[in-house]
């Protein structure tokens, strides 16, 4: 008997202790040796990198930053729990989304997308381009996987400052954090935010922005319904603006800056609605 309590234990703490998360970074031309780290001088390997850029994911969610002059971010919504980065590489035939997994139903065109970082010149919105170069890098640790993009000299009010924008998922937790520095020690405004499309449901608090609605489809099997919200401590910002297609938090000037960022679909079980996605957030 003792022998089997104390399997028993070992076991449940193995699966207490199991990290629900991964990332993945690799070539499009190979999609079986993942890579740590890769950069490029021009900023652009777009079109060279499986996923178009660095991604992870936790139960809920897959998160990509475009390696390219977007630096956005991107969410792969899921309708049942679960990793899938691995064998989907963020987009399943149509036969696999209707036997249950996820899909790309986010589009980010020109904006932030989800916690994308770019910076605010004090008239205008700035992004992470034209670099000298722009490097990736993905890990994993005990209970979380991150991948990070940095850009580096980026001209800015007659400098050149390098940004790195970090987003880290946790096992057992469905918001990721998303955070911005400024690697040489000059201060910038950051900005950030979320996107949205016409039609869509809006819903704000002191501390979150979150949107509901159907995304232009271009690559899923079907439109659904996706939610997406930014969590935000309201003392960090200067200013909240609205252009149209975005929702946008410029930083007051700052070398780093902390968000949360979480989507939700209406393929899933617990939050399928805006309603239900704010009383999460509350």
């Amino acid at each position: 008997m003792k022998l089997s309590f104390m399997a028993a234990l070992l076991f449940g703490g193995i699966c207490f202790g199991q990290n629900n998360t991964d990332a993945s970074l690799y070539m499009k031309a190979d999609k079986i040796s993942y890579l740590t780290d890769i950069g490029s001088e021009s900023g652009d390997l777009y079109q060279t990198i499986g996923h178009h850029g660095p991604a992870v994911e936790n139960e809920w969610m897959a998160l990509r930053i475009y390696f390219s002059d977007k630096v956005a971010i991107d969410v792969y919504n899921k309708a049942n729990r679960g990793l899938e980065l691995k064998k989907a590489h963020w987009y399943p035939t149509a036969e696999q989304q209707k036997e249950g997994w996820g899909a790309d139903y986010y589009k980010v065109g020109a904006t932030v997308g989800l916690g994308g970082v770019r910076l605010w010149d004090g008239e205008k919105v700035v992004p992470l381009n034209p670099v000298t170069n722009r490097l990736a890098h993905v890990g994993k640790t005990e209970n979380t996987s991150y991948m990070e993009m940095i850009s580096r000299g980026m001209p800015y009010k007659g400098k050149t400052v390098d940004i790195k924008v970090r987003v880290t998922v946790f096992s057992g937790k469905r918001e990721a954090k998303v955070e911005a520095f400024s690697l040489n020690g000059e201060k910038v405004q950051f900005v950030t935010g979320v996107n949205y499309f016409k039609g869509f449901e809006t819903k704000k608090g002191n501390n979150y922005i979150a949107v509901w609605g159907t995304h232009p489809e271009d690559v899923a099997a079907e439109v659904v319904g996706i939610g997406a919200a930014i969590k935000y401590n309201p003392k960090d910002y200067v200013k909240n603006t609205d252009d149209g297609t975005q929702y946008l938090l410029i930083s007051k000037p700052t070398k780093y800056l902390e968000t949360e960022i979480v989507s939700a679909s209406a393929r899933e079980k617990e939050i399928n609605t805006i309603d239900k996605l704010e009383a999460y957030l509350k």
